[in-house]
């Protein structure tokens, strides 16, 4: 697997102002987190905040979240250290291009929209599911399918078999999208009640980003500002 480390900015004519705001809102999510966790609070805090596919299709067992709030809330919300960090150097590296080439409030609303269309793919592909469903992944799925398709070609160094090596985008995130893909089709084969990674989720987020960066990419490519 390719883990990224820098991309090529130079098409980046935007200082990434949301994307940097979007980043430090995880981060301040994830203290208060802590801070529940800290006072034995953190499973009615995840419960309330995160997205319960029951919550929403009505079967047993739902907790009465603040719907459809938590479609929200939840991409926000992370699992851990690990969960946190990893999805935000995707959403650092790969956001910061996407952005510029959007702008400020496409690129908001582009987002927050795949983060939603992540979180109603898993909750169709698992409705009964009890699960509290959390993070940014649906969201950063969106982000590196319009990634791929504005920036294809471009150059991205990566960590691989121990080394650090520079392919285009379009083996990276390609790379990554096969596997989400594959693992969704085993997760919904297989399914089974428990913790783990949402990769319906994942899918949803980047189909969603497919489409809509397709619809929104710009013609003629990004424009200088000031």
């Amino acid at each position: 697997m390719f883990v990224p480390i820098s991309d090529d900015n130079s098409q980046r004519v935007r200082i990434p102002f949301v994307n940097l705001a979007l980043i430090a809102l995880n981060a301040v999510v994830f203290l208060l987190e802590l801070g529940a966790n800290s006072q034995g609070g953190l499973e009615a805090f995840v419960r309330h905040w995160a997205a319960v596919p029951v919550d929403y299709t009505g079967r047993s067992g739902g907790y009465g979240g603040p719907v459809p709030l938590t479609l929200l809330t939840s991409m926000f919300l992370h699992g851990g250290w690990g969960h946190l960090v990893g999805n935000m150097v995707y959403l650092g590296i790969f956001g910061d291009n996407v952005e510029s080439s959007l702008g400020h409030v496409k690129y908001l609303l582009f987002y927050l929209a795949c983060g939603i269309a992540g979180a109603l793919a898993h909750i169709f592909t698992a409705p009964g599911s009890t699960v509290p469903t959390l993070g940014a992944s649906a969201a950063i799925s969106g982000v590196l399918a319009a990634y791929f398709v504005y920036f294809p070609s471009n150059r991205v160094n990566v960590l691989f078999a121990f080394r650090i090596m520079t392919v285009p985008a379009v083996v990276v995130i390609g790379t990554w999208a096969l596997m989400q893909f594959f693992s969704s089709a085993g997760a919904i084969l297989s399914p089974h009640e428990g913790g783990g990674i949402a990769y319906t989720a994942h899918v949803g987020g980047f189909v969603a980003g497919l489409v809509l960066g397709a619809l929104l990419k710009p013609r003629g490519g990004p424009m200088r500002v000031a």
